[in-house]
Parts: C-alpha cells; sequence; structure tokens
C-alpha cells in the first residue's frame, strides 16, 4: 500500500536525520529517491522527478524568500526592528506591556525569520522585564506566540509562501486571510496563556533568562537608529503590496490597463523586489551607509539562508514524489466517500508529520503532495487550505524541533517547564488556527 511505503519513508527520514544526525536536505533527498523505487516509479523518472520537485519548489520561492531575507537583514542590521520594539513599548507603558510586544514582535515576525526575530528580541525583552520586575517569561510567551503565528501563516515565510505555490493559491489572499486568523490566534496564545500559565507553573515564571546563550550581540544608540514610522512601513511594505493587489482585483471587475499594472507590482516577487530596493534607501543609503556596507548585509543573508533554501527544495522533491508516484491520487480515493472536511485532513496530516519529523516546512510540503488531489475533487478555498496546513505543521514542537531547544535555553528552562510552555504554546496556536480557519471556510 502507498501509504505503508510513505509511512516507512517518514520513519527512515527520522532515522537519518535523529539517530545519524544527518543534513535535512540529504536525507530528504535520499527518502525521495528510496520512496520513489517503493512506489514502483520508472527508475529512469525518480531521479528526473527530484530535480522537478526541487527546482518547481524553488522557482517559486528563491525570489520571495532571498528578497525577503536581505529586507529582514537590512532593517535588523539599521535597528529599525530595535526602534520598532522599543517605541511600542515605551508608548503602551507597563499595564499594557504584553499587548506593546505582541504588535511590536508580530510587525518584526513579518519582516524576519523566526530565528532572527527570536534572537534580536530577546536582549529587549529581557532587559524590559528586569527594568519592570517582571518575569521575562511573562513577556516572553506574547513574543513567541506573535512570531511563531506569523512563521506559520503569512508569507514571506518559507512554509506559507511554499505551501501557496504547492496549492496554486493566490498569495494576497493568503497574506489576508492569515492576517484575520493571526489576530485572535496570537492573543489567545500570547496574553491569555501567559496568564493562566503563571497561575499552573508558578517556578518556570521565576527563572532568569540566559542571555549569555545568544552570544555577542549589537547594541544601538536609539537616537542613531531610523524613525519608527518608516522602520514600520519598510517592514510591512511588501505585505502592504501583496494585500492592496488583491484588494483591488477582487474590486475592481473586468480587464483594465490599471488592474494588470496593480497585478504585477502586488505579484510576490515584484512586491518584494520593491520593497527591498525601498529598504535599501530607507535602511542604508538615507542614512549615509556606504553602498558596499548595505551589500554587505544582503551577502550575509543569502549565506543565513541557503541550506534552508536547499531544505525547502528537498521538501519539495519529497512531495512531487509522491505525486508523481500516485500517493496523492491514493488518499485522494480513500477519502472520497467521506464526510471529513479536507482543511480538516490537511491540518491533521500535516500535524502528525511535524510531531513525528520536528520541521514545520517539510511537515507542511510533503502535506501538501498528500492532499492536493482533494483540492481537484472538491470545491475547497486554496488558501484556506495552505493556512490549515501551515497550522497543522505548527503543533506540538518537542526535541526534534530547533525552536524548542532555543527556547528552553534562552529562558533557561527545565525540559518539563518547556514541555509546559513552548510545546503547549504551539499547540494552542494550531488549534486555534484550524478553529478559525473551518469559521472562515464556513463564510468562503
Amino acid at each position: 500500500m502507498p501509504i505503508v511505503i510513505v509511512a516507512i519513508g517518514v520513519l527512515l527520514l527520522l532515522f537519518l536525520i535523529v539517530k545519524f544526525k544527518m543534513n535535512t536536505f540529504i536525507s530528504l533527498v535520499i527518502v525521495s529517491i528510496l520512496v520513489g523505487l517503493g512506489l514502483g516509479m520508472d527508475l529512469t523518472k525518480i531521479v528526473t522527478t527530484v530535480e522537478t520537485g526541487i527546482g518547481g519548489q524553488l522557482g517559486h520561492l528563491a525570489l520571495v524568500f532571498g528578497f525577503g531575507a536581505m529586507l529582514g537583514k537590512l532593517v535588523a542590521d539599521a535597528g529599525g526592528a530595535y526602534r520598532i520594539a522599543t517605541t511600542l513599548i515605551n508608548k503602551f507603558g507597563r499595564k499594557k506591556i504584553q499587548i506593546a510586544v505582541v504588535i511590536a514582535s508580530f510587525i518584526i515576525g513579518i519582516a524576519l525569520f523566526f530565528e532572527v526575530g527570536l534572537v534580536l528580541l530577546i536582549p529587549i525583552i529581557f532587559a524590559i522585564a528586569t527594568e519592570l520586575g517582571m518575569s521575562i517569561l511573562y513577556l516572553g510567551l506574547p513574543m513567541v506566540a506573535a512570531l511563531s503565528v506569523t512563521h506559520g501563516f503569512l508569507p514571506p515565510h518559507p512554509a506559507p509562501t511554499a505551501i501557496t505555490a504547492a496549492f496554486d493559491a493566490n498569495i494576497g489572499q493568503v497574506l489576508l486571510l492569515g492576517l484575520i486568523i493571526s489576530i485572535p490566534t496570537t492573543i489567545v496564545a500570547g496574553p491569555l496563556f501567559s496568564k493562566v500559565a503563571v497561575k499552573l507553573m508558578p517556578n518556570a515564571f521565576q527563572r532568569r533568562g540566559n542571555i549569555k546563550a545568544l552570544g555577542e550581540q549589537k547594541t544601538f544608540n536609539i537616537e542613531e537608529t531610523p524613525g519608527f514610522a518608516i522602520s514600520t512601513l519598510t517592514s510591512l511594505f511588501p505585505v502592504i503590496l501583496m494585500a492592496l493587489s488583491t484588494i483591488i482585483s477582487l474590486v475592481v471587475q473586468g480587464d483594465s490597463e490599471f488592474k494588470r499594472i496593480i497585478e504585477f507590482i502586488g505579484a510576490p516577487g515584484t512586491a518584494m523586489l520593491i520593497s527591498l530596493l525601498i529598504a535599501i534607501y530607507t535602511m542604508g543609503y538615507a542614512r549615509k551607509i556606504p553602498m558596499n556596507k548595505i551589500m554587505d548585509s544582503v551577502s550575509e543573508s543569502i549565506s543565513q539562508i541557503a541550506m534552508m533554501l536547499l531544505i525547502i527544495g528537498g521538501g519539495g522533491a519529497f512531495k512531487q514524489v509522491l505525486i508523481d508516484g500516485g500517493v496523492g491520487d491514493y488518499v485522494a480515493k480513500l477519502f472520497t466517500d467521506t464526510n471529513m472536511s479536507p482543511l480538516l485532513l490537511a491540518w491533521l496530516i500535516a500535524a502528525i508529520l511535524r510531531i513525528c519529523l520536528g520541521s514545520a516546512t517539510v511537515a507542511a510540503l510533503t502535506t501538501a503532495g498528500l492532499v492536493a488531489p482533494l483540492m481537484a475533487a472538491g470545491s475547497v478555498n486554496p488558501a484556506l487550505m495552505v493556512l490549515a496546513t501551515g497550522a497543522g505543521s505548527l503543533i506540538a514542537s518537542h526535541v526534534n524541533d530547533a525552536g524548542f531547544w532555543m527556547f528552553k535555553e534562552y529562558f533557561n528552562l527545565s525540559l518539563k517547564e518547556t514541555f509546559q510552555t513552548w510545546t503547549l504554546l504551539e499547540t494552542l496556536i494550531s488549534i486555534m488556527g484550524l478553529v478559525c480557519v473551518l469559521i472562515l471556510g464556513m463564510f468562503i
């Protein structure tokens, strides 16, 4: 049975990554080839399928992912992210400090990848918590909730961008619906959960963080950083362009030159390029930073994401093998006569793979290969399938996920406390995301 072969492939992938400590990209390519053999694919076509999967995945993603990394690096290096966080925290004051942390983390989370945003924000959170005499975890949970939600639901982050391409969804619609889902999800998993968690596990909230785990940190003089408004606008510019393009395309009926121009500007690659050029000016040239220094930041950003690009390509290869090997069609036939929602099925498969593999991106891409044929058979909205898959891929982060260990070390928690806080928070995000997707599915 195809499902048994896929299950064996997933177990082998888990074995190679966890037991043998093999690189994730290499493991994905090996498993893709072996699963292709197990599915009885033509020997001469397996490697071609792997190449097609990698090329097709990166062809859709490289521009958005690459330009996004460059933009985020420029905002971070210029102190724009630092300005956003400190300004909002100072404006909101002690009573609404968690809301300030959520808003700052959400804005920064859109521009920066999860790990970068975490490393950048933690020193600020630690400093504010010490100054106000608060628990660092009381501010840290809302922060990681916002960063995780943007990472799981919103382009131009890797997983939502990759599965948007895999499901052939409109990226602007994914962004708009993702924003709608993100707000209640962040509130529940962040501020509300922290208020419950402090009563259930008070010892964890008494811990002092381990800022040494972050290594050497870049310090900023607030007067020398870009202004709050320009930093925020630069960070959110790609989101604004893609969202506006989607809204105008929906509102303006028929075909016109104006509509075509707007859709061109709002296309992911174009929107990211325009936003990057603006960031080069606002975060660099306008601040009298030499162009060679600006380009150094750009080059460094690409070196930091090179392996992630390969891993996403490897996930694309595995997905393509599942499609070409007929597994997707097999899954579609299995659920032909069932009343289970394709949205719920996508979430469930992504959740199982996430728990097994650890990587949200790999879990999401593998799920896309399994459930994509269900979309052809039904009338489910592709953008909602993207978000349901993204929600499932965030569930129950544990010891096979790098984020688990980063959170544990930075907040100086025990394993039990990390499960009680980080793992539970990620699970809340996943379940809340699914609930919101199912509610939206009743109207769209």
